[in-house]
């Protein structure tokens, strides 16, 4: 039997919102190998244009993508939950190796398993070019540093 993720579904409101923010301080790490234990051995992702499955996948992904993706820094906000499901919306803002920041704007639908394993999500999301000088994601969430419950801007 895998070992449980707190919290597990049916999800409340507060169980829900630390479900998020518990992806969001994984995300945050930049450790494909620490997120990955999150979702189930089988989990089926589609990210974009991309479709992932299990975890040795997700690790290759996440590594690519963080590769990329350089001081990446991500927020999420619960948007809505029912049972074994919740949806959330996103921010995240990284630069390419030319040095073009980046803000990535999304949702995700997230499916977990009764140990509070992630075993589907799906991701949509578009980018848009920022200046440096635009930029309001400097790092994870720390005291002071962006509040849970205020809404992100869509700009």
């Amino acid at each position: 039997m895998p070992e449980a993720r707190q919290p597990c579904p049916p999800f409340m409101h507060e169980t829900a919102r630390q479900k998020v923010q518990a992806a969001e301080d994984a995300w945050n790490t930049r450790d494909p190998q620490r997120v990955a234990l999150a979702y189930t051995p089988d989990s089926a992702w589609r990210n974009r244009d991309t479709f992932v499955n299990g975890r040795e996948e997700i690790v290759a992904f996440l590594t690519r993508k963080w590769e990329r993706e350089q001081e990446y820094a991500l927020r999420k906000d619960l948007w809505a939950f029912h049972e074994d499901r919740i949806a959330v919306r996103f921010q995240y803002e990284w630069h390419d190796t030319g040095g073009q920041w980046w803000r990535s704007h999304g949702n995700e639908l997230w499916e977990f398993d009764e140990h509070g394993l992630m075993r589907r999500r799906e991701a949509s999301i578009n980018d848009i070019a920022i200046s440096e000088a635009d930029r309001r994601i400097h790092g994870p969430r720390t005291e002071g540093r962006g509040r849970h419950g205020v809404d992100l801007p869509l700009r």
